[in-house]
């Protein structure tokens, strides 16, 4: 199975409409366009009865004290943990393609709603749920593709793999709010392919 996009070239610099952070002259960084890239598939299994699409990035920061600090940088030593941008499970088997802004046209506070979303698929929770939990005027569900927005005073550069999953199941076995890391434990023994797609972003400008 093959995937591609014409955001960008694979494994290049995201543009930052697709990020939900840009940096800002004023403020270090604001928010973005934030809108879901655009993707495109071929040479689909026999027998592929749904898909489901990931974002993840495995760069995020597993300790947040030194996130964000003008006074200092994260270091590139500090383990690093997964940070779930997109959790899209029951795209129907006919489809192909998806559009540039389909999904996610701005960031919203508090969260996209969920979990129904177009062409009867489903959104599950992304990681801003839980980055914005202790945050009064953000605090919320978010569902859907929300971009990257990474430290702006991280020493690295963070990547973003968006891996799509030929199914061999109509409906993936997971409810309600459901996480990145659930969908994950779902798909085991009902993969029939996979592709990715990557790409890379940084708000330190450093680095950038």
């Amino acid at each position: 199975m093959k995937l591609t996009s014409t955001g960008w070239a694979e494994g290049q610099r995201i543009p930052a409409r697709y990020a939900a952070g840009k940096p800002d002259a004023s403020a270090t960084v604001t928010f973005s366009d934030n809108l879901n890239p655009q993707f495109a598939w071929s040479d689909v299994p026999a027998g592929t009865a749904s898909f489901a699409l990931i974002c993840h990035d495995p760069d995020v920061p597993s300790r947040g004290d030194d996130v964000n600090r003008a006074d200092r940088e994260v270091p590139a030593d500090l383990p690093r943990v997964d940070f779930f941008h997109w959790v899209m499970v029951d795209l129907p088997p006919v489809l192909r393609s998806i559009d540039e802004g389909e999904f996610s046209r701005g960031f919203t506070a508090r969260g996209k709603s969920g979990p129904e979303t177009l062409h009867g698929a489903r959104h599950g929770l992304n990681d801003y749920t839980g980055w914005f939990g202790g945050d009064t005027e953000m605090a919320g569900q978010y569902f859907g593709y929300d971009g990257p927005f990474p430290p702006f005073n991280d020493s690295i550069v963070h990547h973003y793999v968006f891996t799509l999953y030929a199914l061999d199941v109509p409906r993936l076995a997971v409810d309600g709010a459901f996480t990145g890391a659930q969908v994950r434990e779902a798909l085991r023994g009902h993969v029939l392919a996979e592709a990715r797609y990557s790409g890379t972003y940084t708000l330190n400008r450093r680095i950038a």
